[in-house]
């Protein structure tokens, strides 16, 4: 079974270092990283390169597709982009599509989430719709063989529901337990209807700087 993460210019690294580091545990399969080109890729922070070594074209027909979400995606969601052609041609013949965070954004733009229910980041409800999508705040969606996650650190969530899917749920603890992902954040606001509004009018300065 081949995997592939594809990548682009500012993306948000835990949305694919994530399920890169599940997936990579997942029996009998192949993990490959691509993007348009080879070389070096830099993140949205600018301070994580990926040394990519397959294009899109090396990869034309993956068994699982997973997209991996950033700021950029709402620019790079038309027609015509490298990634967003990628997933139109890879699609039909993927075992399961799968995105996480504004990934989503990026198979809607493919034309693979017209009238499904996924999920996004919170902040990208609005765009997701614009897609024929219908956005749920689950935080993970499944639809046929098309998976979303939520926002960034959902990525693991998605990763080990797919494995979960694909090998079964002893497989998919066995690698929960190796990673010891095992959450108790310190604090309960992760989601938009748990945060209090200091800590939303925070996040809104946060962004706008």
């Amino acid at each position: 079974m081949q995997i592939a993460i594809g990548l682009y210019p500012e993306f948000t690294s835990l949305d694919a270092m994530g399920p890169y580091q599940v997936l990579q545990h997942l029996p009998h399969s192949e993990l490959v990283l691509c993007a348009e080109q080879t070389g070096l890729l830099r993140d949205d922070i600018g301070l994580l390169n990926i040394d990519v070594r397959h294009t899109f074209d090396d990869v034309p027909h993956p068994d699982v597709l997973v997209v991996p979400g950033g700021y950029i995606t709402r620019s790079l969601a038309v027609d015509g982009n490298p990634v967003v052609e990628w997933i139109r041609g890879a699609h039909p013949t993927t075992t399961w599509t799968t995105s996480v965070c504004t990934g989503a954004l990026l198979l809607g733009a493919a034309g693979v989430l017209d009238g499904r229910p996924a999920t996004t980041h919170w902040s990208a409800y609005s765009e997701l719709a614009s897609f024929g999508a219908e956005p749920t705040e689950q935080r993970v969606v499944i639809d046929g063989k098309v998976v979303t996650g939520a926002g960034v650190s959902a990525g693991i969530d998605m990763a080990l529901t797919l494995v979960a899917e694909i090998a079964g749920p002893i497989v998919a603890q066995s690698i929960q337990l190796g990673i010891e992902y095992d959450p108790q954040p310190p604090f309960d606001s992760g989601a938009p209807s748990k945060a209090s509004p200091e800590v939303m009018q925070a996040l809104i300065e946060s962004l706008a700087r």
